[in-house]
C-alpha cells in the first residue's frame, strides 16, 4: 500500500525546524526525551487492536528504533470525542506537566473549520509553545476517509503564523483512497478511525517526516521569531490561557449535587472528577471569572439521563441532554454557554430537571473558563 502513499505532498508547511532538530541532536547524544501526543481518539489508539500498533505508539517507536542507545519517555494524552477547547484547557496537566521535548497535536476530525476552533486550536498551540520545556510542535492533520474532510484549513492558518510542521492525511493517503488506489476498508472500519493498517499508515507519514528532518540535522536553522516572542494571534486568543474547574480544584455550591468520588487512573478515564445528580431541581451553583464559559458533561448511550437548565447571570443560557443517540459510548460533551463576553466575574447555575429513579445521575465533569 505504501507505494500509493503521496509522502511528499504530506508535509503541507515545513515550518521552523530549529526546535525539533534540537531534539534530534538530543536524541543523538542519548539525553533523555520525552515524546507526547495530545488528541482524539485516532491518538488514543480507537480501533488499533493493541496500544502498540496505535500511530502514536508506531511513532514513538521510530524514536527508540532511530536512537537505539537513547532514553525516551512516552505520553498519550488522546481522548476520544474531545476538540482542542476541551486540549487548551488541559495540557497543562496531561502533558506539559511531563515537560516534554516533543508534542504531537492531532485534533483535524474533531474540530470543525469555524472561527470557535481556530481561535482554540491557536491558543493551545500558543500554550504549548510557550511551555517551560521548550518542546518542539507538530502539527497532525487527519482525514475522514469517505470524503476528504478535515479542519485542516483553518489548522493550516495556525501552522503558517507560528511556522510549524503540519503533516497531513488529507494529502497523503486520502489522494489514494479516492483514486481506488487503496480501499477505505482495509485501511478504516468506519472512514474514520483507523485499523492496524490506517494506523501503520498514518505513522508511516508522520516518520517519513521525521526522516527527512533527521537527515538534514546539521543543516543550520536559525531559531523562529526576533526576540524569541510568538507573533500576535490571529483570533481574540481567550483559550491560550483557559481554565479547567472541576471537584479538585473549585467549591461550588451544590443543592442536591454530589462531588464525584470516582478515581481517575489514566487520561482517557475522562468522566471523573465532576459531580452528580438523580434529583429534579439539584442546582449546581459557582462564580467564575473570565470572558467565555463551556460546560462538560456525560452523554450516555445507554440509560434514562436527565436535562439540565443552564443559567447564567440570571438569564436562561441553554439546555444540556445527558442523552446520546450513537451506539460507540458515553459522550464528553463540551458545549459553550459564554464565549466574547465581558471579562469578569459570572454566576452559573445548572439545575437537573428529568430525573428518573430508574435512570442515570446527571453527570456535570468540568466547567472550562476562557480568558
Amino acid at each position: 500500500m505504501k507505494e500509493w502513499i503521496e509522502y511528499k505532498n504530506s508535509i503541507c508547511n515545513k515550518g521552523n525546524l530549529y526546535r525539533l532538530k534540537q531534539v534530534l541532536k538530543m536524541a543523538e547524544a542519548n539525553a533523555p526525551i520525552t515524546v507526547a501526543f495530545l488528541g482524539g481518539s485516532i491518538t488514543q489508539g480507537s480501533l488499533a487492536t493493541t496500544d502498540e500498533n496505535c500511530y502514536a505508539h508506531r511513532v514513538f517507536s521510530w524514536w527508540e528504533e532511530t536512537f537505539p542507545d537513547g532514553d525516551f519517555t512516552y505520553v498519550n494524552a488522546g481522548i476520544g470525542g474531545t476538540t482542542s477547547h476541551f486540549g487548551a484547557a488541559r495540557v497543562d496537566h496531561d502533558v506539559l506537566a511531563y515537560e516534554p521535548d516533543v508534542v504531537f497535536v492531532e485534533f483535524s476530525v474533531n474540530d470543525e473549520s469555524n472561527p470557535h476552533f481556530l481561535e482554540t486550536y491557536e491558543g493551545l498551540v500558543r500554550h504549548i509553545w510557550n511551555a517551560p520545556s521548550a518542546p518542539a510542535v507538530i502539527l497532525i492533520s487527519n482525514v475522514y476517509y469517505h470524503n476528504g474532510g478535515n479542519a485542516q484549513l483553518i489548522h493550516e492558518q495556525v501552522a503558517r503564523q507560528y511556522e510549524l510542521p503540519l503533516v497531513s492525511m488529507q494529502s497523503a493517503i486520502y489522494p489514494a483512497v479516492r483514486e481506488g488506489h487503496i480501499a477505505n476498508r482495509d485501511i478504516t472500519p468506519d472512514d474514520l478511525h483507523p485499523n492496524d493498517m490506517g494506523h501503520m499508515l498514518v505513522a508511516s507519514v508522520i516518520t517519513y517526516f521525521l526522516d527527512h528532518v533527521l537527515e538534514e540535522v546539521l543543516i543550520g536553522e536559525l531559531p523562529p521569531f526576533a526576540g524569541g516572542e510568538l507573533p500576535a494571534p490571529l483570533t481574540a486568543n481567550t483559550y491560550e490561557a483557559a481554565q479547567r474547574l472541576d471537584n479538585r480544584n473549585s467549591n461550588p455550591t451544590l443543592c442536591g449535587f454530589v462531588v464525584d468520588t470516582t478515581k481517575q487512573h489514566q487520561v482517557r478515564e475522562c468522566f471523573c472528577n465532576g459531580w452528580l445528580a438523580s434529583k429534579n431541581d439539584a442546582v449546581f451553583a459557582m462564580e467564575v471569572e473570565g470572558s467565555g464559559i463551556a460546560l462538560q458533561y456525560r452523554r450516555y448511550k445507554d440509560g434514562h439521563a436527565p436535562k439540565a437548565y443552564v443559567r447564567l447571570d440570571g438569564e436562561d443560557a441553554g439546555v444540556l441532554d445527558g442523552n446520546f443517540d450513537e451506539t460507540w459510548g458515553d459522550k464528553l460533551e463540551l458545549t459553550t454557554v459564554l464565549e466574547h463576553g465581558t471579562y469578569g466575574k459570572h454566576r452559573l447555575e445548572v439545575v437537573i430537571d428529568g430525573a428518573e429513579a430508574e435512570g442515570v445521575p446527571f453527570s456535570l465533569v468540568s466547567v472550562i473558563v476562557a480568558k
